[in-house]
């Protein structure tokens, strides 16, 4: 259903312009709620995936373009709107004048995420969208098989983590974590060789062979600014770090995941 539109304050396209992303999470609680994507590719994956589309906003004058990425017989409403509502939205060259809201699913369990996987990565409280965007796109090349977030981290389903990681978030399976999960605990109950990212004296290089040996190995990143807890420390099997040249200690917490899970996956 097409429908013309100039005004950026049309009540129907409040889901895109009015509400931020903790509004448009909790859009139809108790169930689970809403998130916007932008760009063909990223929500051509997100399609991909089996998420239910809610509506279009798009700059987008080639009808039949927009009816091969959604389908002829789309039965919701696809506004269009001169290229000015779209950037000011959201930033034209970023959202490649299509942007769609859908409905969110259901997270699964830790259980059924990690079940019949070798390798995962857990993100503790890594704050940055962007920064989630990068490490599931790495996580998407190098094979890693599932992510676990803590309930601290920002939500992959952000429009710029889901931007940032080109789509990957709708490919790679992955939770949030509740606060009262002990997901170390949990993880180590499943078999895996828990492996934490963290500068301390006995810290081994991520290169070491007990973690190239372990079967099943489960990565863990820290907060941008303070890293991991020192309970999470404490608690996993081994306590790994990047060789760095000197006077250099750490790296951006995405660009070291792109390192990491290299390692690992060797």
């Amino acid at each position: 259903m097409f429908i013309k539109t100039a005004d950026i304050d049309d009540k129907e396209l409040s889901i895109y312009n009015a509400l931020n992303e903790n509004q448009l999470r909790r859009y139809n609680e108790p169930g689970p709620g809403l998130f916007v994507c932008e760009s063909e590719k990223v929500i051509r994956r997100a399609l991909d995936a089996g998420y239910e589309p809610v509506s279009v906003l798009t700059s987008w004058d080639d009808t039949d373009r927009i009816g091969e990425v959604f389908g002829g017989t789309a039965d919701f409403p696809i506004y269009l709107a001169e290229e000015e509502v779209i950037r000011t939205i959201g930033g034209f060259a970023l959202t490649d004048g299509l942007l769609c809201s859908m409905r969110r699913k259901t997270l699964p369990g830790i259980e059924e995420i990690i079940s019949g996987r070798n390798g995962i990565a857990v993100l503790e409280d890594i704050e940055n969208p962007t920064n989630v965007g990068a490490i599931f796109r790495s996580a998407a090349a190098l094979g890693v098989e599932a992510v676990l977030l803590t309930h601290g981290s920002s939500d992959p389903l952000y429009r710029r983590s889901a931007r940032v990681s080109m789509g990957t978030v709708f490919q790679i399976p992955w939770t949030m974590c509740g606060g009262e999960d002990d997901v170390i605990a949990i993880l180590k109950g499943a078999g895996f060789t828990t492996i934490a990212m963290a500068l301390t004296d006995n810290a081994v290089s991520v290169g070491d062979s007990r973690i190239k040996a372990a079967p099943r190995k489960a990565v863990i990143l820290g907060n941008e600014g303070y890293g991991l807890r020192p309970d999470t420390i404490s608690g996993c099997d081994i306590v790994a770090k990047i060789p760095m040249s000197p006077g250099v200690d750490s790296l951006n917490v995405a660009a070291a995941s792109a390192v990491v899970f290299w390692e690992i996956s060797g």
